[in-house]
């Protein structure tokens, strides 16, 4: 591994982010940053993915959230104030009107609201409403009905909370006609109610900014719920308790108060958003009644109780295994055996979306997949597929079969295309974003190399994850709404959350295969949820590990830190280089000169094809101040677009959990230009604030999914508490060629790569298979 810049400077050091240089420590001379700014906490942009639901967004310790998320899911500031842009599902102009045209993430967001509605009434054929002495029906009062039983000792948990393995036939061969999901323009609220909500927050000393976001949440009617109710404010993303709790007492004055009903169920459901953006589908019930507590209400429990009774949240217990004893969640309890529970608190959204993701998953495990190929022919097929044949074997068999590997093992899933395709079977793959899609259509297609990130044309069968929803790309639906395809092959599975995950998995028709395929040691998910984790877990089907090691000394240093060592390795070319530092300034000062001027120089890679990685988005070295840095070299200018100028770099959120890189192309009436993977997007002007940023710096969240043939990544010493085997293994896997560390974290580095796993989430997808997948192997 080379020690020095692409161009030697004098304060370079011998050794590697783990190594000792002359006997010194990492990075010797180099010292921790101030620390007078920490990273940022903004919700959307977590790498740390802190699972602390009683400190909230912004006190969490989140640097940097969402998988390549530059926008909250609830619509959060920057650094956590009460946010003022409207949310992302609904762009709306100044007075609360709808905008004239859908921009990709309405169009996405409508397509997945009317597959939802398709998904529940499927559910609602099969279950009748059940009286639980609730104003609930369907699967929620199955839930509180289920819990009640428990409760009163008429059923035992690992009885209610099971269910029979589905038993469905394969269905005829319907008629297959593409029908793209229509998307119809969200509804923005009426002006008169943005009037309304916009008087009541002024009587109470809240922005008034905020009106079109509380007239969307509410709905009709918002100006006066929010009087009767002022701590509705919480479901605005961006407010805090502390908040809506002054913006109560202006309102109330004297009938305010910490006991008030309202406050508790307020904050219940607060704090439970707050869960998902740290990747839980649910909470237990202590680790929410703890956190009620510290948030001030009095009676944590009649809170929970009063949420629950209103139907604002779920409550479950899940029957668990004692350590050391088999699983038996599919077995009843003998007599008078008491077996152990976890009781679990989760919105209805996350809640179904799990639910409907088992369903869905076990169905494909437990049927038989379409005969569109002998056993002779998958055989045949295989035969000659190299390092493939494992993976196209398992295929031709099973309905769910999952495949793990770095980047060299994306020709396995590509091998598999072709291989179904040429036997006639309808097959697709999916990618999260334009850049992984025109990657992946280079490998399939094998007419360009992995140097062509930014390749837009897709091979056939090749799409993006929000286009197969939508049906702005894919094969369409057929006449059963479901995909008209027979194989669906998913990549970068890792950044699967549980609802996108329930989408695809119900949209499967019967004798569908599904393949999910990806790095099991990257980052997980953006949004709530660790689906590809908890399946592997599970080992409820076939698991293909790829034996194709990602190559070179990039590959090699990468492959250490997936098994938590971060060894020193041999780049003759160059291919790692170790920039110590001694403090945040100083990191900056050589991040600009690494990206304009040493790397394309020395390395050959040009400047716009090289790009920097760093925990957070706040703090000395964060992205902000780095792109503020790197624009003032790159590409000055006054920012006249919203701070934007033709030719920024930025990085683009059409919906939470995605980031698509690209650039700046001009502005006018109609919004911000941009080129994102070769294609043009218009972002309306009141979205540009909440889904564009600068993107010459990105975080690893921000950056998975994607590849360049050049990376800087920054570690600042006042980033150290950011840093996690997952955060490094992604920022490092992100080079193709050349990899230069700017290392000013000391022992943190080693530390992280050695001690500090991924951060636990509480997930119900483990537990929901269980009792389903009784003929699963």
């Amino acid at each position: 591994m080379s020690t020095e810049p692409p161009e030697t400077t004098e304060d370079t050091e011998p050794g590697t982010p783990g190594a000792t240089p002359e006997g010194g420590t990492p990075g010797a001379g180099a010292a921790e940053g101030s620390g007078s700014e920490t990273a940022d906490s903004r919700p959307a942009d977590r790498d740390s993915e802190s699972v602390n639901p009683a400190a909230g967004a912004g006190e969490s310790g989140e640097s940097d959230a969402g998988n390549g998320d530059t926008t909250a899911r609830s619509s959060a500031t920057e650094d956590g104030d009460s946010g003022t842009g409207a949310p992302s599902s609904e762009a709306q102009d100044g007075d609360g009107g709808t905008a004239p045209k859908l921009s990709e993430a309405e169009a996405e967001i409508a397509a997945q609201r009317v597959e939802r509605e398709r998904i529940e009434r499927r559910k609602a054929e099969k279950k009748a409403p059940v009286e639980s002495g609730a104003k609930l029906s369907g699967t929620a009062a199955d839930l509180l009905a289920a819990v009640r039983a428990v409760e009163s000792g008429a059923k035992p948990a690992a009885t209610v909370f099971s269910e029979p393995g589905p038993s469905r036939r394969a269905a005829p061969e319907p008629v297959r006609r593409p029908q793209p999901v229509p998307a119809e323009a969200p509804a923005g609220p009426a002006p008169e109610t943005v009037e309304s909500v916009r008087g009541v927050l002024t009587e109470g000393g809240a922005p008034e900014a905020l009106a079109p976001q509380v007239a969307a949440v509410l709905g009709e009617g918002a100006g006066d719920q929010l009087r009767a109710d002022p701590w509705q404010l919480l479901r605005v993303g961006g407010v805090r308790p502390e908040q809506a709790d002054g913006f109560a007492r202006a309102l109330l004055g004297a009938e305010c108060g910490p006991d008030d009903e309202r406050r508790g169920r307020a904050v219940t459901v607060w704090l439970l958003e707050q869960a998902a953006l740290a990747g839980h589908t649910a909470l237990e019930m202590p680790a929410l009644t703890a956190a009620l507590a510290q948030r001030g209400v009095p009676d944590a429990d009649t809170a929970l109780q009063d949420t629950l009774a209103e139907g604002e949240a779920l409550v479950f217990q899940d029957a668990l295994d004692e350590p050391g004893a088999p699983a038996r969640r599919d077995e009843e309890p003998e007599e008078g055996e008491v077996r152990p529970v976890r009781v679990l608190v989760g919105l209805e959204r996350y809640a179904l979306a799990e639910e409907s993701l088992a369903d869905g998953l076990a169905r494909l495990i437990n049927s038989v997949p379409k005969q569109d190929g002998s056993a002779e022919e998958w055989e045949g097929a295989a035969a000659a597929a190299g390092s493939a044949a494992d993976l196209i074997r398992a295929v031709g068999a099973h309905g769910l079969v999952l495949h793990t590997g770095g980047e060299a093992s994306l020709s396995e899933p590509a091998a598999l295309l072709r291989t179904a395709q040429a036997l006639g079977v309808r097959a697709w793959a999916v990618t999260h974003g334009p850049v992984g899609r025109g990657r992946f259509s280079a490998l399939l297609s094998e007419s360009s190399g992995p140097d062509s990130p930014t390749q837009a044309e897709s091979a056939p069968g090749v799409a993006t994850v929000a286009g197969l929803l939508s049906g702005a790309e894919g094969p369409g639906r057929d006449a059963d709404g479901a995909f008209d395809l027979d194989l669906l092959v998913v990549l970068d599975a890792p950044q699967l959350d549980v609802e996108t995950a329930a989408l695809l998995t119900e949209s499967l028709p019967d004798g569908a295969r599904l393949v999910l395929a990806g790095d099991p040691a990257v980052l997980w998910s953006a949004g709530p949820g660790r689906v590809f984790a908890d399946l592997l877990t599970a080992r409820i089907c076939p698991q293909i590990a790829s034996r194709r090691p990602d190559p070179g000394p990039l590959g090699e240093l990468v492959s250490g830190i997936g098994i938590g060592e971060l060894n020193q390795v041999e780049a003759p070319g160059k291919e790692v280089v170790i920039v110590p530092v001694r403090d945040a300034g100083e990191a900056v000062h050589r991040t600009v000169q690494l990206v304009a001027d040493s790397v394309p120089r020395a390395i050959g890679v040009p400047t716009e094809e090289t790009q920097v990685i760093t925990p957070g988005h706040g703090g000395a070295a964060g992205t902000r101040v780095l792109n503020a840095a790197l624009k003032e070299r790159l590409n000055p200018g006054p920012g006249r677009f919203g701070g934007f100028d033709p030719g920024d770099r930025i990085a683009y959120s059409p919906a939470p959990g995605r980031t698509v890189p690209g650039q700046v192309v001009k502005a006018d009436a109609e919004g911000l230009h941009l080129t994102c993977a070769g294609e043009a997007v218009v972002v309306p002007k009141e979205r540009v604030e909440e889904s564009v940023r600068h993107g010459w710096a990105l975080t690893a969240h921000q950056a998975a999914g994607t590849r360049w043939p050049a990376v800087v990544v920054v570690l600042p010493g006042d980033a150290a508490q950011a840093l996690s085997r997952p955060w490094v293994y992604t920022a490092f896997s992100r080079a193709d060629r050349h990899l230069s560390v700017v290392h000013g974290a000391e022992q943190a580095l080693p530390k992280a790569v050695a001690e500090i796993p991924a951060k636990p989430r509480t997930t119900r997808l483990p537990a929901l298979l269980a009792p389903q997948l009784t003929t699963a192997g």
